[in-house]
């Protein structure tokens, strides 16, 4: 038997075309698949977008877009943003601009020091929100807590069911 290769083989154009196509089928579907050109490099289908993702170098990528965790991290950073902003919008509050800066780590569980398990690691995405514009102090806090209103930060906190199948080859 021989070894698996590094990565997929270039993806060939008439099985792009057929792909973005799917994805153009209907809201809400993504399809992402190896692009051949790197061993993690994969290109993302969404409605009439084509995107990017790979891995560092340092890991064994090609650097060629974000990683997995970066476009999670922008995922929620946008939806923030664009939450905030419907919101100002519809109480015609002075907003002029929002950043949101956002950081993803593993840290260790507190609660888990004396756990017979010690390398028990929580997710930790740290989100830093910057509201430019002459917005009192109560417009800023409650734009705070629609911050964590936002769909994906929803999302996020839920219980999440994921089904996986294999599609028949």
């Amino acid at each position: 038997m021989s070894p698996a290769p590094a990565h997929a083989p270039l993806l060939a154009d008439r099985d792009r075309l057929q792909l973005q196509t799917e994805a153009e089928a209907g809201p809400g579907r993504v399809i992402v698949t190896d692009s051949g050109r790197g061993r993690f490099d994969q290109l993302m289908f969404s409605g009439r977008h084509v995107l990017e993702a790979d891995e560092p170098v340092e890991v064994g990528g090609s650097d060629a877009g974000p990683g997995p965790y970066d476009l999670l991290l922008m995922a929620l950073g946008a939806c923030t943003s664009m939450t905030l902003r419907m919101y100002a919008s519809r109480k015609h509050w002075p907003l002029e601009r929002v950043v949101v800066r956002l950081v993803h780590a593993k840290r260790h569980a507190e609660d888990c020091r004396d756990c017979h398990d010690k390398e028990v690691l929580v997710d930790h995405i740290d989100r830093d929100i910057e509201l430019i514009g002459a917005l009192d102090a109560e417009q800023r806090a409650r734009l705070l807590e629609i911050a964590n209103k936002c769909p994906v930060h929803r999302t996020l906190t839920s219980t999440i069911v994921i089904n996986t199948s294999l599609k028949a080859a």
